[in-house]
């Protein structure tokens, strides 16, 4: 099982679609996917302060998956606020035995570092294993909301990566 986390306050954000190209990709190769949009979950129980089924499904969800794509557009040189919430409510070692796919976007160039020195070690906080090529989208890699052929064939490589290790760590 694969999920994707699109940590945009964005129904329309461009790190939701690659977010959701990962998905396709894994769905095509067999795997079974769902798509966790932190946006839509009760905010009350995001923060603690109440309990909601929805967010519980979603953190099972994640404690089932093998590969957790995670997407999130630049906030401040970093990841969403909305990311950082959901993955504080994961447990200390929630992704141990898990594959990571960092997936962030941001206008220009200058915030690509927010994959390196933002997104990764979230991921390895809770430690998964973070593949070795992570995605960084720019603005101008999309048109009119749809990916460039490359920015697909990055999320698609990072697909693949994120098999191998998850096939690698289940023999």
């Amino acid at each position: 099982m694969a999920v994707g986390i699109s940590g945009s306050p964005s129904a329309t954000s461009k790190s939701r679609v690659l977010v959701e190209h990962a998905l396709a990709q894994l769905e095509a190769r067999g795997a079974a996917v769902r798509l966790i949009d932190v946006a839509t979950l009760p905010a009350d129980a995001l923060l603690g302060r109440g309990s909601a089924s929805q967010l519980t499904d979603a953190l099972a969800r994640v404690a089932e998956a093998r590969i957790v794509v995670a997407g999130t557009p630049v906030y401040r040189a970093t990841y969403s606020g909305l990311l950082k919430v959901f993955f504080d409510l994961l447990p200390q070692d929630a992704l141990v035995g898990k594959v990571g796919v960092p997936i962030v976007t941001g206008h220009g160039v200058a915030h690509s570092l927010a994959l390196d020195h933002g997104l990764r070690p979230l991921f390895a906080s809770v430690g998964a294993t973070v593949i070795a090529h992570g995605v960084y989208a720019t603005s101008e890699q999309f048109a009119d909301g749809t990916p460039a052929a490359e920015l697909r064939a990055a999320v698609d490589r990072a697909v693949r990566e994120a098999v191998a290790l998850a096939s690698a760590g289940s023999d």
